[in-house]
């Protein structure tokens, strides 16, 4: 039979470095039905049958975002066997908050208390008999990220669950007036709900929680009686009920910790982590900080050792074995002419040249969850939120484009933890311009290709992205459709730690592995496209001169549209489509139309050079960072926007940027560096360039002054 496990905790806490432990590589990713939440479900190491369910990192049972209303409607509905609650053992005051919930739910509960190896460096003292005879579940040590005794409370939460016996009564965390009337609402509703949720359901009516009372059928005679006797509470605590609710908890929790836990003194100490933060949250030193590691990480990713990897992988992998295999055995079986064009020169030159790029995405993929798993990457959405705030954004919007880095449409998807919709909408249209792994294949070709000796054009064009979501959010958030004051961001900062071996290879491969995939799917099938269409004429006959084949007369029918950007050769256009469906069918396509042996990958550089010159390819960089990302994305775009009129104008707004900024490094870039005359183009570009500055620099909307009017501070 199969059994559930749960995985609640607050968002820091060693959750996910746990469910690694746990799972090992028998993880599975999905989307909680309905939302696009992430689902991540894995079995437990040395059971078939034991499923562990990682749930969405939340504070609370008492929804505000999207994640807490997904874990809430899983744990009431579908009810796991057992919940293994993770609690940071360095913050156990805040993490107990959302175990005295979980308890109340009526499914039995397990605590294990993580980062025990900093507690016990800080030479504090955690009574566990104490804790788990106050909360009435047993409790287990454990330090995540170094493997110390998660298998002990994964097997222990095993056993409880199969026993099958039903929780004990949750402790008494309320007290006086309010735990008077808990109870004449759990007599008055105790037919209508399963006794061992009881107390939880109670609270959910005392709190007047319309999402759970709309779904329970209370009779409106009886929610109106007991709306009376929680106005009576109400009235005695001076309070409103959703308040009172919070005060007890805190107060119970206070109790506990305080009989439980013993800390040393002299806490007034700073931490390592504060010393850390000291520097690299400083008001000064941060930016030039985070501008450092980006480009450290850039240049051993692209420029060096992906560099390396990537010229082997391409010279040597699919240059020198698969490519000779496939000729080997296409010459065994005296396969045609066409035949070995499509497999040689369409696939393998194609589907070979973007999965080249790899070793480079998976190392900056890899430097990426170094970052985060240490806790540096919380300090740079800190960082953000302070330089964001100043321009009017929120630091929340800087989560998703921080998701971005790794594709645009979880980075679209991560929009919906955002309450105001004008912020959400406008967050949509610019997460999509950092750049994502099919990007990064982009930047880090044309910095092979064309700038190999420069060690800052790749990390510069993740430094341009942040630029332009920032100036991006100041035009708009002077326009009246998203002038407001920005939504407030509130994110802990958990302690530095050295990040597990183990879980960053974890992190590093999901991410890859998507962009692997549409590899072997999109981008496959493109090719064999392109090459169909490069390979043959409107008469269906196989063409020896590419010029007459049906690819160069899309190209040449479109190529008018790409010209004032210096891309008005039909392969140069034919390329910039290919990228509009996917970016990482870009450098597939380009190897394609390289038109070289796919043995020689200095030959398809070579060719690829060929087709452009420094500026068109910096150019045709530009264009495909900062349009949109790809038709999936757009599809996403679309949907979470939930009204085609916005979603127009965001695609739009993408496409105009992207265009803009394209045709302004063009032509003032010929200008300033390569002698082109000064003439239309270049006046034109300098009138968008005075545009975008007047949108940039213009006063707010008239709503601020109107909001300040209404306030008294106008």
């Amino acid at each position: 039979m199969e059994i559930k496990i749960a995985l609640a905790g607050n968002p820091n806490c060693g959750k996910t470095t746990l469910f690694n432990e746990l799972t090992g590589s028998t993880q599975y990713v999905g989307n909680w039905p309905g939302v696009t939440v992430e689902k991540k479900d894995g079995l437990l190491k040395g059971h078939k049958d034991v499923i562990i369910q990682d749930l969405p990192g939340i504070y609370s049972l008492s929804p505000y975002t999207l994640e807490e209303k997904v874990s809430r409607r899983y744990l009431v509905q579908e009810q796991p066997d057992v919940i293994l609650n993770i609690i940071d053992g360095t913050n156990i005051e805040r993490n107990l908050y959302l175990t005295t919930q979980l308890i109340e739910v009526g499914i039995p509960v397990v605590l294990a208390i993580n980062m025990m190896d900093l507690v016990d460096a800080w030479g504090d003292e955690i009574d566990l008999s104490k804790l788990s005879a106050a909360l009435g579940c047993p409790i287990y040590k454990i330090s995540a990220l170094k493997g110390e005794g998660c298998l002990a409370a994964a097997e222990a939460a095993l056993r409880i669950a199969q026993a099958r016996k039903p929780p004990k009564e949750p402790p008494h965390v309320f007290t006086g007036s309010v735990e008077h009337t808990l109870a004449h609402i759990e007599e008055s509703i105790a037919d209508l709900v399963e006794p061992r949720n009881l107390r939880w359901y109670s609270v959910k009516v005392f709190e007047r929680d319309k999402d759970i009372t709309d779904g329970m059928a209370i009779p409106p005679e009886l929610l109106r009686h007991l709306d009376m006797h929680i106005q009576d509470c109400e009235q005695e605590m001076d309070d409103d009920a959703e308040s009172i609710i919070i005060n007890q908890r805190y107060e119970y929790i206070e109790k506990l910790v305080a009989e439980a836990v013993h800390k040393k003194e002299a806490k007034h100490a700073l931490t390592t982590s504060d010393k850390i933060d000291r520097i690299v949250t400083n008001r000064f030193l941060a930016l030039p900080i985070f501008v450092a590691v980006m480009t450290v990480m850039y240049y051993i990713s692209v420029t060096t050792v992906g560099g390396w990897a990537t010229d082997w992988t391409n010279d040597v992998f699919f240059g020198e074995i698969v490519t000779d295999a496939a000729n080997g055995f296409l010459e065994s079986i005296a396969a045609p002419d066409w035949l070995s064009s499509l497999i040689v020169d369409g696939i393998i030159g194609g589907v070979g040249t973007v999965l080249g790029f790899v070793p480079q995405i998976l190392l900056i993929f890899f430097f990426m969850s170094l970052l985060e798993d240490s806790g540096y990457m919380a300090r740079v959405a800190f960082i953000m939120d302070r330089i964001f705030r100043k321009f009017g954004l929120s630091g929340k919007s800087f989560i998703p484009v921080l998701i971005g880095t790794g594709c645009g449409v979880p980075a679209i998807m991560a929009a919906r933890t955002i309450e105001e919709q004008r912020d959400r909408r406008m967050t949509i249209m610019l997460a999509t311009f950092i750049p994502c792994s099919a990007k990064t294949e982009i930047i880090g070709m044309v910095t092979s290709v064309f700038f190999p000796d420069s060690v800052f054009v790749a990390p510069a064009m993740y430094f341009l992205g942040i630029a332009i979501i920032i100036l991006g959010g100041i035009a708009l958030k002077k326009t009246k459709f998203f002038a407001g004051e920005p939504a407030p961001f509130v994110m802990e900062l958990p302690a530095y730690h050295i990040p597990s071996f183990k879980g960053v290879l974890i992190h590093m491969w999901e991410r890859a592995r998507g962009f692997i995939v549409k590899a072997g799917t999109i981008i496959f099938t493109v090719c064999v496209i392109i090459w169909f269409l490069q390979a043959f004429n409107t008469s269906l006959e196989m063409v020896e001169d590419v010029e007459q084949s049906m690819l160069a007369g899309v190209g040449n029918t479109f190529a008018w549209i790409f010209s004032p950007l210096g891309l008005g050769d039909w392969k140069n256009t034919v390329a910039v489509i290919s990228a509009f469906m996917a970016k990482e069918q870009a450098v597939g396509t380009l190897g394609i139309l390289a038109g070289a042996d796919p043995e020689n990958e200095e030959a398809v550089f070579k060719g690829i050079a060929a087709m452009f010159t420094p500026l068109t390819a910096f150019t045709y960089m530009v264009l495909n960072l900062f349009d949109p990302p790809c038709l999936v994305a757009m599809a996403t775009t679309a949907r979470e926007m939930g009204d085609k009129k916005w979603a127009a104008l965001a695609i739009g707004f993408q496409c105009m940027i992207g265009y803009g900024l394209a045709f302004v490094v063009y032509n003032l870039g010929g200008w300033a560096f390569y002698g082109t005359p000064f003439g239309i183009m270049q006046g034109i570009a300098c009138v968008l360039v005075a545009v975008a500055l007047y949108f940039i620099l213009r006063p707010a909307a008239p709503y601020r002054k109107t909001v300040a009017a209404a306030q008294g501070t106008d």
